[in-house]
């Protein structure tokens, strides 16, 4: 069996506003089948509408203290990057340990979490991030940032919606008909898709920006507008298919030939990345302040950064008028659906790892070798070595 005297944990989440969970009680019944103890932490599904009883009835064992679940767990599986316990008073990096795998969201190129990878690799966790699933065919059950993207998409739209002071769409009323609003998605890929079919459902007038011409058709499948913004194709598209990153000069071009549709929009949904690196800065604070007070941007790429040079990682903030959402766990608004996909996710990508009761890790293969974070005390990620000057 595939998880054979294999110890996994499942922690609460403790990111606040997070209610997602790694593992469903379904998950919980596939994992124990194979072999696996399975220790969760007790509340852990709540959030999600998952309960205690329902893990105990697949076979899961309810624990507690969160520590104890560290200390005898040979996987740990998380949805959210290490962040710090104050129920127990400890970071939750420093209650994993040498040769412990660690399967969760890590986002390492980001600045914000460089601390926290370090603190990781001092303690010789073996960790695997999930924002580095390679977009191929035989990954595709693993890929949990697809999922993700997919629930922050269509959530975003609507937290963006929520706050405008104006309709969505075109209204006709006794005095006058009031014109749709302006939405521009930057970035087309899983998460500006959905994001782009969701704004024209609620009626708005959509414009979608992305440098892959690929990206750009599929947009106008939904009904968005589409704009070149004049990279070249060979430019633009690098491994897989993925946008790459630009040099400084077309990057300049790029925020140039924007500035006139962020002047004329309503709301800004940014979800523009490059695979394992730093996502690039569109939106500038000149371009923020052009826009008209009571404007809205949720920047969907906080998690690697950001695409607004205004965007506070975790915070919803008011500058030039314009509010600026920055919140990290979008997904986690909608914790059922997007825990159901997580989990199962999660699953596939363990049951890839684990042969008879261990994890199996060949660096030669591509999933293996763009989700390894740290090992053997090092960090081994070449997007985060990159952003960190390693």
């Amino acid at each position: 069996m595939k998880f054979q005297g294999m110890t996994i944990g499942v922690p609460m989440e403790i990111m606040h506003g997070e209610r997602r969970v790694s593992a469903t009680p379904d998950t919980v019944k596939k994992m124990v089948a194979e072999g696996a103890t399975v220790l969760v932490e007790k509340g852990a599904g709540d959030g999600a509408f998952f309960a205690d009883a329902a893990y105990v009835e697949a076979g899961g064992k309810i624990v507690e203290d969160v520590q104890e679940i560290f200390a005898k767990s040979d996987v740990i599986l998380k949805v959210k990057e290490p962040l710090f316990n104050k129920k127990v008073n400890k970071h939750e990096a420093e209650m994993v340990r040498d040769g412990q795998y660690l399967i969760t969201f890590l986002h390492p190129a980001a600045p914000v979490n460089h601390e926290m990878m370090k603190k990781l690799a001092a303690t010789g966790v073996i960790s695997i991030t999930l924002d580095g699933i390679p977009r191929i065919s035989r990954a595709q059950g693993m890929d949990a940032l697809t999922s993700m993207s997919t629930v922050a998409g269509y959530k975003g739209v609507l937290m963006a919606a929520n706050r405008l002071a104006k309709f969505m769409p075109m209204v006709g009323t006794a005095v006058g008909v009031i014109k749709p609003a302006n939405v521009l998605v930057i970035g087309t890929g899983v998460a500006g898709l959905q994001a782009v079919a969701t704004a024209k459902r609620l009626g708005a007038v959509v414009t979608a920006v992305d440098i892959r011409p690929d990206a750009r058709e599929q947009s106008t499948s939904l009904g968005a507008k589409c704009f070149d913004v004049g990279v070249p194709a060979d430019v633009a598209i690098g491994e897989g298919g993925y946008a790459q990153r630009l040099s400084d000069e077309w990057l300049h071009k790029e925020r140039e030939a924007l500035k006139p549709l962020v002047k004329d929009s309503d709301i800004i949904i940014l979800s523009a990345l490059i695979p394992g690196k730093l996502a690039p800065i569109l939106i500038t604070a000149d371009m923020v302040a052009s826009m008209a007070p009571g404007s809205s941007i949720v920047d969907i790429s906080i998690d690697q950064g950001g695409n607004c040079e205004l965007t506070d990682a975790g915070e919803v903030v008011v500058k030039h008028g314009v509010t600026i959402d920055g919140t990290k766990n979008i997904p986690g608004m909608m914790p059922t659906s997007s825990t159901w996909m997580f989990a199962n996710n999660v699953f596939q990508l363990l049951s890839f790892l684990a042969k008879d009761g261990k994890i199996v890790l060949d660096r030669t293969d591509p999933i293996i070798e763009s989700t390894l974070t740290t090992i053997d005390k090092q960090i081994v990620h070449r997007g985060a070595r990159e952003a960190m000057g390693l």
